[in-house]
């Protein structure tokens, strides 16, 4: 069975659109460890992994979004555990 389109497609992502009148950035500390993962996080050359993607279906989140939350998510874990 052929599908209608073997493009990849993204969620949109904009980390600096915001839902809010307020800006969310103003909440959060200059030298806070989200802001860090942000940085080193948009560095990294993730085209081996963007290959892998195969087009159809609905649209997926980007992976450096996912990234992001997933390095955060484990930091935070093992911070909890100390």
């Amino acid at each position: 069975m052929a599908r209608k389109h073997d493009k990849v497609v993204f969620k949109n992502y904009n980390p600096y659109q915001y839902l809010m009148p307020i800006d969310p950035e103003a909440f959060i500390p200059q030298n806070h460890l989200v802001r860090v993962i942000d940085k080193i996080i948009d560095k990294i050359d993730i085209s081996t992994v963007m290959e892998k993607y195969k087009g159809g279906g609905t649209s997926s989140y980007h992976p450096l979004m996912l990234l992001k939350v997933l390095i955060y998510a484990y930091i935070q874990e093992a911070v909890q555990k100390q």
